[in-house]
């Protein structure tokens, strides 16, 4: 006798986070500084005939001494825009049902380096850009390779990659519709910390000193050396970092020509690969493109404006506008070659459409963004003091704006500012807090001046301690640890007592 089979009715209830194509994109655009966005803008408008940049007739006052009635070159290349725009239409609808066929590309209407010279920030590749050209030159899948430009785009300056792996995850989930677990994401990373130069993409010193160390063995140094190199990183990295080589020595059992011999070859690496990248590529890694321009009046007034750069004004083409709408005011008597060329026009003019919002969203969040911080900062802006920065995370910002931190943080990871008191990535102007004796919230960025300020005033001859340090901030009322000194002093750039000795 056969078993009866019973079915069993479950219900589970799971919430899940969906992310729309719209989404997907204003996150995009919100992450990319100007000269990326304008790079993306020109792309759009050359892919898709329904985009095309808003041309002013008439002249600006600035431009001319009077109305002369004359028609100008500037006219000229309007109207010769226009027919341009208008034959690829002509051509890409021509074209439709042709399977495989490259459409004509509008080429017509973006100024030339040379005509926009006064606006070129840098002449030649940046550090992120040279990665990317390495990273063409590897074998990677699809997904492998976009999430190693992710990866780049998240290195900081120096070549170092501070973001935890889980957050970037998290990012790569959300906004790019990429799940990795975070074996995957190492074994990326591994590819990418195989670049030059050696030590990029490090998640600390001591990783990118080893991964240095591990580049020379390609070299002709003796193994042995190198073999006490990476000892010395992996097992006395507290001591290194405080140049205690006679503790080293006598702990590994050196000798004096061993020491000597690590030593030398130690201070050869380079614990900012990033940086030295820059200095190869020359002053244009200098320059920078503010994406946000911030006046300060004498009165204390306080306004800024977005760098639009060469981003034109955006709008849907009318002449497929027009087209779409004869077709579907008449669409009983089409061909079925006339609904294909309803259906490219729909298509042309939606992706165009959504262009257009994602970018007015990403103007709304950058503005937003920077109105909050300009309100919480504002004294900041006022006297271009350091100390006068408040504290501020990027929740605090959130809050404000009622935007999502994951949202405020990609605005701010590549964004720049330039004030009265010099240029700033947004990411100046954020720091935690400590509460001092009187209960007073303070930036940790107050504590670090404050802590310099010392240290610059001391007898170099008797320089500090850091447990003098941390008894005088003690005295200020600033309470905080040996080690918290230590800490803010290695991100100051502050070398130790003894090393400051004169």
């Amino acid at each position: 006798m056969a078993q009866s089979q019973v079915q069993e009715l479950h219900q589970e209830q799971r919430q899940t986070q969906t992310i729309s194509a719209q989404q997907l994109l204003q996150a995009q655009l919100v992450e990319l500084p100007i000269q990326q966005l304008a790079e993306r803008v020109e792309t759009e408008i050359n892919d898709n005939p329904a985009l095309e940049p808003v041309f002013d007739d008439e002249p600006h006052s600035w431009e001319s001494d009077g109305d002369t009635g004359d028609t100008t070159e500037a006219d000229f290349d309007t109207q010769r825009e226009r027919e341009e725009r208008s034959d690829a239409l002509d051509a890409a609808l021509q074209n439709i049902g042709r399977d495989d066929e490259d459409l004509p590309v509008y080429q017509g209407g973006r100024p030339t380096s040379e005509e926009h010279e006064e606006m070129v920030y840098a002449d030649s590749l940046s550090f992120y850009d040279q990665l990317l050209e390495q990273v063409g030159e590897m074998e990677l899948s699809e997904r492998d390779r976009y999430v190693m430009e992710y990866l780049i785009q998240s290195l900081d300056d120096d070549g170092l990659l501070r973001t935890p792996l889980d957050t970037i995850a998290d990012g790569l989930a959300i906004y790019h519709n990429i799940d990795l677990t975070i074996s995957d994401l190492e074994r990326i990373l591994k590819l990418l910390q195989t670049l030059d130069p050696p030590g990029i993409g490090a998640r600390s010193l001591q990783e990118c000193l080893l991964l240095q160390i591990d580049r020379k063995k390609e070299e002709s140094k003796e193994e042995s050396t190198l073999d006490l190199m990476r000892r010395i990183i992996t097992d006395y990295f507290d001591e290194f970092t405080k140049k205690h080589w006679d503790r080293i020595s006598l702990q590994m059992g050196l000798s004096s020509e061993q020491t000597e011999e690590a030593i030398t070859e130690l201070r050869r690496l380079n614990p900012k690969p990033g940086a030295s990248l820059g200095e190869v590529m020359g002053k244009s890694m200098q320059h920078i493109t503010p994406d946000f321009i911030v006046d300060t009046q004498d009165d204390g007034t306080v306004s800024f404006s977005l760098n639009n750069g060469d981003i034109p004004q955006l709008q849907v083409s009318e002449t497929f506008s027009q087209l779409l709408k004869d077709y579907q005011q008449n669409k009983v008597n089409l061909s079925r070659r006339q609904k294909e060329a309803l259906l490219y026009s729909k298509q042309k003019v939606d992706a165009a459409q959504r262009f257009i919002d994602a970018v007015n969203t990403r103007r709304n969040t950058l503005t937003q963004t920077m109105k909050a911080i300009i309100r919480l900062q504002h004294r900041f802006f006022e006297d271009g003091d350091e100390t006068s920065l408040r504290p501020m995370i990027l929740k605090d910002i959130a809050r404000q704006t009622g935007l999502d931190i994951s949202t405020i943080s990609r605005v701010c990871s590549s964004k720049y500012a330039l004030t009265r008191w010099g240029t700033f990535p947004l990411k100046y102007f954020f720091s935690d807090s400590i509460i001092t004796d009187d209960g007073e919230e303070l930036s940790t960025r107050h504590i670090k001046a404050i802590l310099r300020d010392i240290i610059e005033a001391e007898d170099k001859q008797k320089p500090y301690s850091d447990d003098a340090l941390s008894d005088i901030m003690k005295q200020k009322g600033f309470p905080i640890a040996r080690r918290t000194v230590a800490k803010y002093r290695e991100q100051l750039n502050i070398p130790i007592a003894r090393l400051r000795r004169t």
